[in-house]
């Protein structure tokens, strides 16, 4: 990297700009260009985080039949990693708040490799969830911190850019993760795409090591509970949308499967979905490119085009080209939305951004524990053809909320 500098690096952790290396991590950075060894060690890590909670959803019924129980058992595997995720977030986030921040990574990653070795070898369904738990622990212990990190070590007119590489990991785990890792599945068994899981953990902890700069932690007494950080002007709003806007498309995303069956295109599942994986890397790449200049018109307008897809989704006599093609514009307004979301509650929460963060960590997963579970019951009580008019239902308050929150939360300005 060009224009190397070594200073000390800040002691606040909550702040939005980049923070130098430390001096003993002896790792240089930029002020002109984003250190792309660094944000792509990162977006691995969202990778790993991401396929290792969709993953068992691409292997469910050998996972079931190895496991001995149903395949409705077996799918709480993806429930209990959330539910890890959104009660240890919080409370994890207050009491490793002082430690420097390659080391929280590090730990997390390394939770990963063992609740996925775990997983692999285990054949009681007690031990199986327990891992999962853990799973989800490490998760929420890595959304409070990537989005951050990845902002603190870009220069701080690239920081929204940064934050889009970083979370490219999550389209690709959904695009190309979980198809290799089902095929990986039916080629050789279940446990052999969770043992990979484990290879690419421990080969991610060798290139954080060497890759990714150490910033420090909060000073002691630095430390922003959640009362103060919800009444920060802006925190609020973000989080509302967070949790709906996620709830929506969690509702639809989890049950799409039976979603395409009810259409009569149940052999389309793998093409609508890579359709929706590709997409979102393509918003994900927009977002990236406009986020530090156009965040709320992003914001508004990903909405839009998730509620449109949503629509052409409804129609009964909807066509295998009319389902791609509202796959694309659902995937490509859905692909931004991490990275758009993270980074506004960031601007928002100010110099209390970590707790806003991780607080959105927790809303986040709490969503998606409770997009399956409404999901579920409306495709048990009304039938599959509910779905799609409960993402309509649910997207009309987010554009308001982002409509309303002009000031604080989605300002017209960064």
């Amino acid at each position: 990297m060009a224009n190397n500098t070594t200073a000390s690096a800040r002691s606040d952790v909550t702040s939005t700009s980049p923070a130098p290396a430390s001096p003993a991590s002896g790792t240089p950075q930029s002020s002109e260009r984003l250190p792309l060894a660094a944000l792509l060690a990162l977006a691995t890590a969202v990778f790993v985080t991401s396929l290792t909670e969709t993953l068992p959803a691409g292997v469910l019924p050998a996972l079931s039949a190895d496991l001995g129980v149903g395949e409705a058992a077996a799918g709480q595997a993806v429930t209990v990693y959330a539910l890890g995720t959104a009660l240890t977030a919080v409370p994890l986030a207050a009491r490793t708040a002082g430690w420097r921040r390659k080391r929280l990574l590090l730990a997390s990653v390394a939770g990963f490799a063992a609740a996925n070795t775990v997983t692999a070898v285990s054949g009681s369904y007690a031990l199986t969830m327990g891992a999962r738990f853990l799973a989800g622990v490490a998760a929420g212990v890595a959304w409070a911190l990537l989005a951050g990190y990845a902002r603190r070590i870009a220069p701080p007119h690239l920081q929204g850019r940064a934050v889009a590489v970083a979370m490219t990991g999550i389209p690709l785990a959904l695009s190309l993760g979980v198809p290799a890792g089902t095929f990986l599945a039916e080629a050789v068994g279940w446990r052999v795409a969770f043992t990979a899981m484990t290879v690419i953990a421990v080969g991610l902890l060798g290139w954080i090591a060497l890759a990714v700069p150490d910033l420090p932690g909060v000073e002691r007494g630095g430390r922003a509970p959640v009362a103060r950080t919800l009444k920060v002007p802006g925190v609020l709003p973000v989080l509302a949308v967070t949790f709906t806007l996620v709830l929506a498309h969690t509702v639809l995303y989890t049950y799409v499967a039976a979603y395409l069956a009810h259409l009569g295109l149940a052999g389309s599942t793998g093409l609508v979905l890579l359709v929706f994986g590709a997409a979102s890397l393509a918003g994900i790449w927009f977002t990236g490119r406009h986020i530090d200049t156009r965040l709320r018109a992003l914001t508004l307008a990903g909405t839009i085009l998730v509620a449109v897809a949503a629509a052409a989704l409804a129609v009964p006599a909807a066509s295998t080209a009319l389902v791609l093609i509202a796959a694309a514009l659902w995937g490509f307004g859905w692909g931004g939305a991490p990275t758009l979301l993270q980074t506004a509650v960031a601007d928002a929460g100010g110099a209390h951004a970590d707790t806003a963060q991780t607080m959105l960590v927790s809303l986040w997963n709490a969503a998606m524990a409770a997009g399956g579970i409404a999901g579920g019951l409306l495709l048990g009580g009304l039938g599959a053809g509910a779905l799609p008019w409960s993402v309509l239902v649910l997207l009309v308050p987010v554009v308001a909320l982002v409509a309303g929150a002009r000031a604080h939360g989605f300002p017209a300005r960064r």
